[in-house]
């Protein structure tokens, strides 16, 4: 199974730059998608569904506003969306796919770069989520969750250590939380293929960061140690632009 997630910053831009003739090119049997900042009806779904996609979304209720989605070519068991959180619903931040004993979750982690309330939002959202995706693997314990975390976890995942110790995303309660969710159940597939390799998932429109690859690892696929030894291949993409960050793929047996 070949799975990427993608942050697209914008379905509909993302499409102007052509992410539909990309996906065309390969042959990816799951897209996850975050912020795809439109409602369902604003998206060009039959353009997806030509290349053989069952596409499945969910909207913010704020238009222009986060949202995720699914692009599948194997058709899911089950889709549910959402995880029962008011506010974290409010802006459509989780959406899930079941294909026989697998769960694939596809997340949008809020950002708490404009500023110290939205911080402390962002760091309830992980307490939250881990606590619902701990009840959820009771009953699912085969689990892949994918998505921009909006956290690095160590200094290989960030350009400059120095200056993002200051930054959300690479705060000591962001590293914290990072650091006990990959020692309670999950791996990080990016790291268990890849020790020592330094590669970026975002970097920031501002000063051509992309050109010189200053950047930051914030998109995962973090698998259950259940299925950690049927994880063939994990990396970036880095080449591919359609967004601000790029797509991370995944191959698992």
């Amino acid at each position: 199974m070949k799975l990427i997630s993608y942050n697209l910053n914008g379905i509909r831009a993302a499409v102007k730059k052509g992410l539909v003739e990309w996906l065309a090119e390969n042959d990816f049997d799951f897209v996850g998608i975050q912020e795809t900042k439109a409602w369902e009806t604003d998206i060009p779904k039959e353009l997806f569904e030509e290349l053989g996609y069952k596409t499945y979304w969910y909207s913010a209720q704020k238009k222009g506003y986060s949202g995720v989605g699914i692009l599948s070519k194997i058709e899911p068991d089950k889709v549910e969306v959402g995880c029962g959180f008011e506010l974290y619903d409010y802006e459509g931040r989780v959406i899930r796919a079941d294909y026989g004993d697998l769960t694939v979750l596809c997340i949008y982690f809020p950002s708490g770069s404009s500023g110290d309330a939205r911080q402390a939002v962002k760091i309830q959202f992980l307490a939250d989520i881990q606590s619902w995706i701990n009840e959820l693997r009771k009953i699912r314990p085969n689990l892949i969750v994918m998505g921009d975390y909006n956290v690095a976890n160590n200094e290989i995942d960030v350009y400059n250590p120095d200056k993002a110790h200051k930054m959300s995303g690479f705060l000591p309660e962001d590293r914290e939380w990072i650091n006990g969710w990959f020692n309670d159940g999950f791996v990080d597939a990016f790291r268990l293929m890849n020790p020592e390799k330094q590669e970026f998932s975002w970097w920031s429109y501002r000063r051509s960061n992309r050109d010189f690859n200053r950047g930051w690892r914030i998109d995962y696929h973090s698998v259950s140690e259940s299925l950690k030894d049927k994880i063939k291949a994990c990396h970036q993409l880095t080449e591919v632009k359609h967004s601000d960050h790029c797509p991370v793929y995944l191959e698992i047996e």
